[in-house]
């Protein structure tokens, strides 16, 4: 990392009271973009649909001369191109990735940075190999603390120059279902996707997950990097040290019903039986149950939960829960829970906007005789 030596016009701040989007959040909204809501349809998310976030630019990287590094407190450091790395035992996983600054728009005061509103997610079918045994076979000193993971993408971010780089403690790089990918639904994994190869931690928020990953450096000391140090970090004042955001927790999310109003996003449905649907994860424990209300929070009525997949324990549930929609104005709130505890209605509030969960609130009108806009 190096400081650029000027004031950095990215400084962090909360946005002043009304203060609308500005210009260069809109600019991050037009760089990355959620998943439509309507695409909870699906058990994996097209790539298309799948949100993204860069953090700089999608680099160019040359899939032929790429190569990863393993280094640092390691007995045989290691350097291996892509061919070398497919031809390792591979698997395919299921896993729900989330942004950790998902929600951050909805909160008061508004951390600025990239407007998400509940968008901010997807789950995929990644295929690569497990780190783990590459780790073993480079020998990982008895001193090692933290693994550090180092992508392509450059820039600066309030002030200071560098990789992005992640770090994670060497027990949570050891699990055998922490990955390196080099697929996506079957096919390549897109350049947006991290392309060639990135790294998957099934269960902590996206920030974790490197793309574009050039190297593999084990600690002996806890890593520093601005990413862990400065970034993705629950506080509330500006000189605290506040603790790290690590794993993702409990959300459930409704596929809006009905057909909506372009610029509200205001549901419209006729009434009747609607059978209410939706996503439910977790990265802390396994859901335990997901609750719907129809009425803005003041009743609960308990949804009908997927079974839970073995093979596939990181990915998202299915719920459905059945509504018999009365003409006039619904608030359909949903909720999930794990074994720590649910989703809260009025959400914590921390000057980086992450690790936000709060519930999602749908306002919906159920038609009578009369059209939207009648």
């Amino acid at each position: 990392m190096t400081a650029t030596g000027r004031t950095p016009r990215g400084r962090a701040r909360l946005a002043g009271p009304g203060e609308g989007v500005g210009l260069d959040e809109l600019a991050l909204a037009t760089r990355n973009h959620g998943m439509p809501l309507e695409a909870l349809r699906y058990d994996v998310t097209p790539p298309g649909l799948h949100y993204v976030l860069t953090h700089y630019d999608v680099p160019a990287v040359d899939p032929g001369g790429w190569a990863l590094e393993v280094t640092g407190a390691v007995e045989r450091p290691l350097r291996l191109d892509l061919d070398a790395l497919r031809r390792r035992p591979a698997v395919t996983a299921q896993v729900l990735l989330e942004c950790a600054g998902n929600g951050r728009a909805r909160l008061e005061p508004r951390p600025r940075g990239v407007p998400w509103l509940l968008e901010a997610v997807g789950s995929a079918a990644w295929t690569g190999t497990p780190l783990a045994p590459l780790l073993a076979e480079a020998g990982v000193t008895p001193r090692a603390v933290d693994v550090a993971f180092t992508g392509a993408d450059h820039g600066v971010e309030r002030g200071v120059e560098q990789d992005y780089a992640r770090g994670l403690p060497l027990a949570e790089a050891l699990r055998p279902d922490v990955l390196l990918v080099w697929g996506m639904n079957g096919a390549p994994l897109p350049p947006q996707h991290g392309a060639p190869v990135r790294l998957l931690v099934p269960g902590w928020y996206g920030m974790a997950h490197v793309k574009w990953l050039t190297r593999v450096e084990v600690l002996d000391h806890p890593f520093t990097g601005f990413q862990n140090a400065v970034a993705y970090r629950l506080r509330t004042e500006a000189h605290e040290a506040g603790v790290p955001v690590t794993r993702i927790a409990p959300r459930a999310l409704l596929a809006p019903p009905g057909f909506p109003d372009l610029m509200t996003r205001e549901r419209f449905l006729r009434p009747g039986p609607v059978t209410l649907t939706g996503r439910a994860w977790s990265g802390r424990a396994p859901v335990t149950g997901v609750e719907v209300s129809t009425d803005g929070g003041a009743t609960w009525t308990p949804a009908e939960l997927a079974p839970a997949d073995p093979a596939h324990p990181w990915a998202w549930r299915a719920w459905t829960c059945p509504w018999d929609a009365r003409p006039g104005a619904h608030e359909l709130v949903v909720r999930a829970a794990d074994a720590e505890g649910p989703q809260p209605v009025e959400q914590p509030w921390n000057r980086q906007g992450v690790a936000n969960n709060q519930v999602q609130r749908v306002p919906v009108t159920v038609l009578g005789d009369r059209r939207p806009g009648g």
